[in-house]
């Protein structure tokens, strides 16, 4: 059975959510990055890019970068644009795309389900990528970012996720790119809690190597007990009848032959077919 667990969340104040409110820190490269925080001295990415508050040209590897992420993450956690919650808490979460809605449950998982299959994983992770994560864990003590996890629809989860809709949201907000975001505190926490341990298996959609680092640094800190907050890392949780699949397309920028003979290749392995839409038909 999954674990969800309540946690005392540091969190922006709701006038300033916009501002501090950014994309993972993995959709984006250091370019991009500098760019959507230029101007703005609230944006999280001086703490999961901070890369940018440093010269050009530095090294996102670099002691220096880990270091100054930490040095940007404690002047928000004691600065005035922020608070922490004084008792550990659940929230939902819901986004809208396109006119389409998904509510998810924003909360601990436990990595002892990660190490024991309860959480499912369905890719491989890179050493290195495992290694940058779990460095910037332990120099921050702290999850700056949720993992995405799915769940099999929940007829009681679902209902007191509907019930926390109803109450007046901690932020709401539309951003830079569209999707608007909306966070409700949950009030029976002990109940959700309660309903979701019936939840068989939780299964990760995106963040597979923030979850291994979440296990690495539970594991490399000393004493470290399967209770404690550090056995524990953010994530949120949809119910998988709400989540939309959409085309994983990939583009071929540099042939390692001739186009027909890259094809021929593929054909070896694969159905080739040429389409009007790059879509499929059909899961």
């Amino acid at each position: 059975m999954a674990t969800l667990h309540p946690f005392r969340a540091l969190r922006p104040l709701p006038e300033y959510v916009k501002d501090v409110a950014c994309v993972p820190y993995d959709v984006i490269d250091t370019t991009e990055a500098r760019a959507l925080a230029e101007g703005n001295a609230h944006s999280f990415l001086h703490v999961i890019r901070p890369e940018i508050d440093l010269p050009e040209g530095t090294d996102e590897h670099a002691d220096a970068v880990y270091e100054k992420g930490a040095e940007n993450l404690r002047a928000y956690a004691a600065g005035e644009k922020s608070v922490q919650e004084t008792s550990p808490a659940l929230y939902v979460y819901r986004l809208v795309m396109n006119g389409r809605a998904q509510s998810g449950l924003y909360g601990g998982v436990w990595v002892k389900e990660y190490d024991d299959d309860t959480i499912l994983k369905h890719e491989k992770t890179r050493p290195d990528k495992e290694d940058d994560r779990t460095r910037h864990l332990l120099t921050q003590q702290a999850h700056a970012e949720p993992v995405m996890l799915a769940f099999r629809d929940s007829d009681a989860v679902a209902a007191l996720m509907e019930e926390a809709q109803q109450g007046t949201p901690l932020y709401d907000f539309e951003a830079s790119d569209g999707i608007r975001h909306t966070v409700w505190k949950v009030a029976r926490t002990q109940e959700v809690v309660g309903a979701f341990a019936a939840v068989p298996q939780l299964y990760v959609a995106d963040g597979h190597h923030r979850c291994k680092a979440a296990s690495r640094a539970f594991h490399a800190t000393e004493g470290a007990s399967l209770q404690d907050e550090v056995a524990f890392f953010p994530a949120v949780l949809f119910p998988a009848g709400q989540m939309q699949i959409l085309p994983y397309n990939r583009i071929v920028k540099k042939l390692p032959e001739g186009p027909e003979a890259f094809l021929q290749a593929l054909r070896t392995r694969f159905e080739v077919r040429e389409a009007a839409e790059p879509a499929p038909d059909e899961k």
